[in-house]
């Protein structure tokens, strides 16, 4: 049987990620409300419930509120703190004034935002820090450095990345004693680019991601666990309704639909088998705060052991309109 790279590395089975960047109340600056806990709870409840045990936070989702709704439900059932693994992300700083967006790995920044992160969280340690993109200003000594005193403090106790590339990875690696346990990509039926050669551009944030460079074969060589950010394309696939459609769109909207029901399924569950079908053992990370689309996920595991190779390549060939060069 095949075991996850975190799984291998005693830190979590989990298959799937829950995602909380949907929790907090929304991108603004109002408080958290009772309902925004009641909301977060019945979120956290519905993933528990399809066995999902590993949590993703990042520092500024919902501008810290995910993690502080977060923690007022760990406040309301501190059992379950170690029952689960919570994880966060940090690097990324938002315009003050007239200073950009702009990354930030520099020692200060890295320890004030765990120190921030566990406040929010109301927890003494989290058990996966991971940066937040790339920045191009990185000292890979310094974070390096910055990783030792998280560990030997007992904050952080192991250490990742996201939407780094092989180089980056490796930059990073030889100045750390501690291995990178992550790596956190944008993945999806929709989105092929980890599959091919070429370059990824985040418009948003004006960065690029080459994936030409044997990413998720550096991955698996290394045991650095691959999670998918955006798994369900925002639902393109299971319901949501779209503009401008593509004849691959509807094809393969069509062919899970039918998959679906063949199976006995969920369109989320085809959707989600199809990236875990992949041999590295993708854990996608479930971004939505909905009861019933978080449920749907559930039988996404047996789907994936299931799904023969042409159903796989049947999607594939569907999502992009042709097979691979």
């Amino acid at each position: 049987m095949k075991v996850m790279p975190l799984q291998k590395r005693k830190i979590s089975n989990s298959r799937l990620l829950f995602g909380c960047m949907g929790l907090g109340g929304g991108w603004n600056q109002n408080g958290i409300t009772e309902e925004d806990i009641i909301l977060a709870e019945k979120a956290i409840d519905a993933a528990l419930s399809i066995g999902i045990t590993m949590f993703d936070h990042a520092d500024i989702y919902t501008f810290g509120k995910a993690e502080q709704v977060f923690g007022e439900v760990l406040k309301r059932s501190p059992q379950l703190r170690e029952q689960i693994v919570l994880q966060s992300k940090c690097g990324i700083r938002f315009p003050e004034g007239k200073i950009p967006n702009r990354y930030d790995f520099s020692t200060e920044h890295i320890i004030n935002s765990v120190d921030g992160i566990l406040a929010r969280l109301g927890v003494e340690y989290i058990d996966i820090l991971l940066l937040h993109r790339p920045d191009p200003l990185i000292e890979p000594d310094e974070v390096a450095d910055t990783f030792e005193i998280l560990e030997k403090s007992g904050k952080v106790r192991n250490f990742g990345v996201s939407n780094m590339n092989v180089a980056q990875m490796k930059l990073l690696q030889s100045y750390c004693s501690s291995p990178i346990v992550v790596n956190q990509l944008e993945m999806n039926l929709h989105k092929l680019d980890w599959l091919e050669q070429g370059v990824l551009v985040n418009q948003s944030l004006g960065t690029q991601y080459n994936f030409s460079d044997g990413i998720i074969e550096h991955c698996r060589l290394e045991d650095i666990q691959i999670q998918a950010w955006g798994p369900l394309a925002k639902g393109i696939y299971s319901g949501k309704e779209v503009e401008n459609v593509t004849e691959s769109y509807l094809q393969t909207k069509q062919l899970v639909k039918e998959m679906a029901e063949k199976k006995e399924t969920t369109m989320e569950a085809i959707v989600l088998g199809w990236l875990m079908r992949h041999p590295a053992l993708i854990q996608p990370v479930i971004g939505s705060a909905n009861e019933t689309r978080i449920k749907n996920c559930e039988d996404a595991t047996r789907q994936s052991q299931l799904m023969t190779r042409d159903e796989w390549y049947s999607l594939y060939v569907a999502s992009r309109g042709k097979l691979m060069p």
